[in-house]
């Protein structure tokens, strides 16, 4: 039985939109292509100074993959959109991150799940909670009550122009009216957590 997974995708050189939707197109082999968050536009955070700005957004798949071959999967992804791993936080043409798999835990070399940094990551949640508003971790807390949306220090968020590859025609037109009014209802309780704060 197929198993949801939210892999977050996050581009700062070269055709970031390109980089971004050619991610999704290959994902969308690994299983059904469930839904695609709104790219965002991030400062990156830690790393080299000099870096340009990041496109970020989460896809979410329902794979009957295991953990470990869908981060292989994603490996291959990032190497044919010319990923180099030269320096840690270091620029790059696509970085593919697993940050859930269902409700289960998966503590391997090389793979954590769920993601140990996501909550720290607004450039993680927000196209999280567009996509999947009710993820939650294996212990059954909400992945957004974790999070920290409003942290100012992590940097600006701005949506960025345009839509990456959306699910096939098979998804119904209201879930675009949806995926806007949910993203509305973020950004409004967001801005409430930063005034209030």
């Amino acid at each position: 039985m197929p198993v949801r997974a939210a892999i977050a995708l996050g581009s700062n050189l070269g055709d970031r939109h390109g980089h971004l939707d050619a991610a999704v197109e290959a994902l969308g082999r690994l299983g059904e292509l469930v839904a695609v968050s709104r790219p965002v536009e991030t400062d990156p955070v830690g790393g080299p100074p000099g870096q340009g700005p990041y496109l970020n957004a989460v896809a979410i798949v329902a794979t009957d993959l295991e953990p470990s071959v869908l981060l292989r999967e994603c490996l291959a992804i990032e190497a044919s959109r010319g990923r180099e791993r030269e320096e840690r936080w270091g620029p790059r043409t696509l970085d593919l991150d697993i940050l859930l798999f269902g409700d289960r835990r998966v503590s391997e070399p090389g793979l954590t799940i769920p993601h140990p940094h996501m909550a720290e990551r607004p450039f993680v949640l927000e196209p999280l909670a567009e996509v999947w508003p009710d993820a939650r971790y294996p212990d059954g807390s909400l992945v957004q009550s974790r999070g920290r949306l409003a942290e100012p220090a992590r940097g600006r968020l701005a949506e960025a122009r345009g839509r990456l590859a959306e699910p096939e025609a098979e998804t119904p037109s209201y879930l675009a009216v949806f995926l806007t009014t949910g993203m509305l209802a973020v950004g409004l309780w967001w801005l409430l957590d930063l005034i209030l704060g």
